[in-house]
């Protein structure tokens, strides 16, 4: 397999910029593995389509704002002397950082732009957006708020290891200081309604630095409308990083190593998939995230759930043998990302880029405020 392979033209101009007026508005293209077509529906006829006991399996992470800017305020690894013209730049100059994974209740790690500048040992200290050097991105969420981290490592990929003070209310200023990570595609900065919007209605556990989009869709009157008719929800947790996202930079695809990503399965929510795999009822994946995870534990445990809290590299390849999904609601993604490839895998790769093409062609909204697909 080539990264070629995984391409497909995509208008910009199809490139959702604003989540639709209301959640469940979006439409749906929804995909036959077995028969090899696809037809146009909508988000709303969901309830519809999927069967009685049929399980939707959620993801429940909750995004974090955990992109932050802010400037040095100590240059212990490249002094520069009081009268050098250079140190009000240098120490002025806005520093953005996204938080990608925690590696315990102080430390993170972290992309930093501008990353080669930024050594072992500086600090960095961040205000509230009504700060100047937040140039007024997002809303006013508060002032005087401050958070302080100082650089103790690097970490794969890149990315800098930040280590924030002990007595300090992390979540909580983290709250007030942080803006919403909407991905580079979206040609704007975060705004007040993104807090909501760029959340599932379901999500509960944070950690995530995206949000697992093609839960994005949901209402609480979808959910309820599914209930009713008899498909029952699962919820479990993996908290998005870098992993989902990361490009391919290496010539086989197979070379390619994702960066890990933490999940949770609760034994309710093990106990209940594992009796609907023995009922033989079918599990549709509400995003590529819970195919990760469920797939994940099927491989290490002889295709059963088993409740637990880990890291997950898992890369979903063309050849994957599926041990729990039957089914699978996703958004549209990018070319050439392990994403599109998950899906290639799962409904066949000349299937899905078909679809993509008819997609475009119908004007779908692609990417994480766009439409969606439901693959069975």
């Amino acid at each position: 397999m080539r990264l070629k392979d995984f391409d497909y033209h995509l208008p910009p101009d199809l490139i959702a910029q604003h989540p639709a007026p209301d959640r469940a508005d979006s439409r749906m293209l929804v995909l036959d593995r077995a028969a090899g077509t696809f037809r146009d529906s909508c988000f709303r006829e969901l309830a519809q389509i999927l069967q009685p006991g049929d399980v939707l399996a959620v993801n429940n992470s909750r995004v974090l704002p955990a992109r932050l800017f802010g400037h040095r305020v100590g240059v212990r690894s490249l002094p520069i002397g009081k009268k050098n013209p250079a140190r009000r730049e240098y120490l002025t100059t806005e520093i953005e950082v996204l938080l990608a994974r925690q590696l315990d209740e102080r430390t993170w790690e972290a992309l930093v732009r501008p990353g080669r500048k930024i050594r072992t040992g500086e600090k960095i200290v961040f205000e509230s957006p009504t700060h100047p050097l937040s140039h007024g991105r997002g809303s006013e969420t508060g002032s005087g708020t401050t958070l302080e981290a100082e650089v103790v490592g690097r970490g794969e990929y890149g990315l800098r290891v930040l280590r924030f003070p002990e007595g300090v209310s992390f979540t909580e200023r983290l709250e007030k200081i942080g803006h919403v990570p909407l991905p580079p595609y979206i040609h704007r900065a975060d705004q007040q309604e993104d807090r909501a919007r760029y959340q599932t209605v379901y999500a509960r556990e944070r950690g995530s630095v995206a949000a697992p989009t093609a839960g994005l869709h949901f209402t609480e009157e979808m959910l309820r409308q599914l209930e009713q008719r008899g498909i029952e929800r699962v919820e479990i947790t993996l908290h998005i990083g870098l992993g989902t996202f990361q490009p391919i930079h290496t010539e086989e695809i197979t070379d390619h190593q994702m960066h890990p990503e933490s999940f949770t399965v609760s034994p309710d929510a093990a106990e209940r998939l594992n009796r609907a795999l023995r009922e033989k009822r079918r599990i549709v994946a509400v995003g590529t995230t819970t195919v990760r995870t469920l797939e994940h534990l099927a491989a290490e445990h002889d295709g059963t759930i088993v409740p637990s809290s880990g890291e997950t590299r898992l890369f979903i390849l063309t050849g994957f043998q599926f041990r729990v999904i039957g089914g699978l609601l996703t958004n549209f993604h990018l070319p050439r990302t392990t994403l599109l490839m998950l899906v290639s895998a799962f409904a066949g790769r000349e299937l899905v880029l078909k679809a993509y093409e008819h997609a475009v062609q119908e004007r779908y909204r692609f990417y994480s405020y766009g439409d969606c697909m439901l693959i069975l």
